[in-house]
């Protein structure tokens, strides 16, 4: 077997990193699931639940930055290991709560461990795929977290009907090392491969310099240093800004939903199995149509900024959800924004991995995607006081709308952002950052 030569082996590597974060999301998405029974059993407050929700996003805040400096120093196969290994644990551990705060200690664990994914995936594809493939790619990598919440909305119920909530962590927990076994055997670095042909390793570094700059070693760079760069502070507008609209569409449409069509929510929801599955579309078609353009001959910075424009101007339609007349229209104009967010997001990611060095991919995705789990918890604080204010004066819905109108604008405006802290960047060298 380890004389075997596969073609196109690069896909079996996203597969895995698809898998991860499909695995990653399935974890973290299954105690909102259990939130029903769990507050009976242990007599939890919405204010307790709060509690742990932020106890999870700060944690996954911290992990971010964490886990982006070290997988950068160790590399995708140990980082890898270490970060499964340990959120699924994690998730294991949280069959053993029996309070609030046992709970909140396992949600801090899973989310310092869970932040690992990204930064990792991230730097998998930039060593594994050359630019015209890399939104392609990071779309499919994205498109794992609504795999993970649709199966989540699937399994967990059964489990839970079957045999019990311990249960569900444990289960679920286990499968995170099913994967590490698979990982551990298949993958390496593409220098290193040994089933790798020399026809991919050469397509892969299509169009790179084949001198240090592309060779997947372990260099220690100048961390800090990131933050002078506008390519850095690019992405952490374009996370900072959009992340929270993603949470909140994610946290917020049950509810919207139940307040606003009188949909009963405790029932596996058709309504959002629609919405989550379109984002699967979202992820992959952003990621395709940037590549395409790349393909047809256009610089790679201007084809990535030119498909966030047009996006930016489609996520205008969420706009019109305030003029829907019943819960099918809010269905498909929802399930187009969101499709949308995941295409924005996936080239937001694939900037990165055009604008620095293998070696600087972990440590910069890190730092954006903390900037959103920031984003992430503050955004919450805004919508809160809109909501209330306008359900104090008997008007929910307008509450609802005027957040849509915010959601739609915020897209155009972190564009504008982007567009002139790139309009003159080059991609960054790595002897730049070489401590």
């Amino acid at each position: 077997m380890s004389g075997l030569k596969i073609k196109n082996y690069r896909w079996l590597i996203l597969t895995l990193l698809v898998s991860a974060t499909t695995i990653n999301y399935l974890d973290r998405q299954i105690l909102g699931l259990l939130k029903p029974t769990l507050e009976i059993e242990f007599t939890w407050s919405e204010t307790d639940f709060a509690f742990l929700v932020m106890a999870f996003t700060g944690a996954y805040a911290v992990g971010l930055i964490s886990w982006g400096w070290f997988i950068d120093r160790t590399g995708t196969k140990p980082g890898y290991v270490i970060s499964v290994a340990a959120w699924s644990i994690m998730g294991m551990l949280h069959a053993a709560a029996r309070s609030v705060t046992g709970f909140g200690l396992a949600r801090i664990g899973l989310g310092l461990t869970e932040s690992g994914n990204v930064p990792a995936g991230m730097k998998t594809i930039a060593e594994w795929f050359p630019k015209k493939e890399r939104a392609l790619a990071t779309g499919l990598f994205n498109a794992g977290t609504s795999f993970g919440i649709i199966i989540a909305l699937l399994i967990v119920p059964w489990i839970l009907r079957n045999y019990g909530w311990h249960e569900v962590f444990i289960i679920t927990g286990s499968v995170g090392f099913i994967w590490l076994l698979v990982w551990i055997y298949v993958y390496d670095v593409p220098s290193k491969h040994k089933r790798l042909t020399e026809e991919e390793y050469n397509y892969i570094h299509d169009g790179q310099k084949l001198d240090a700059e592309a060779v997947e070693e372990v260099v220690k760079i100048k961390w800090f240093k990131l933050f002078t760069y506008p390519q850095t502070w690019a992405f952490i507008t374009g996370k900072i800004l959009l992340d929270p609209i993603y949470w909140f569409f994610m946290f917020w449409l049950p509810s919207y939903f139940a307040s606003t069509f009188k949909l009963n929510m405790s029932n596996l929801s058709p309504e959002l199995m629609i919405i989550y599955t379109m984002t699967v579309l979202g992820s992959v078609g952003g990621g395709y149509f940037s590549s395409w353009l790349i393909k047809r001959g256009w610089p790679t910075l201007k084809a990535r900024k030119t498909a966030l424009f047009i996006f930016a101007i489609m996520e205008l339609t969420v706009l019109s959800a305030q003029y829907a007349t019943n819960a099918w229209m809010v269905v498909g104009i929802l399930s187009f924004t969101l499709a949308i967010h995941q295409a924005w997001s996936t080239n937001i990611f694939t900037l990165v991995v055009d604008l620095f060095p293998k070696q600087a991919v972990s440590s910069v995705t890190g730092i954006g995607a903390m900037s959103g789990a920031v984003g992430g918890m503050l955004f919450p604080l805004l919508v809160g006081y809109i909501l209330d204010s306008y359900k104090s004066a008997g008007n929910l819905i307008g509450g609802y709308n005027l957040l849509f109108i915010i959601c739609g604008l915020t897209y155009l405006f972190a564009w504008t952002i982007i567009h002139l802290l790139t309009r003159k960047s080059d991609t960054v060298s790595l002897q730049e950052l070489v401590e």
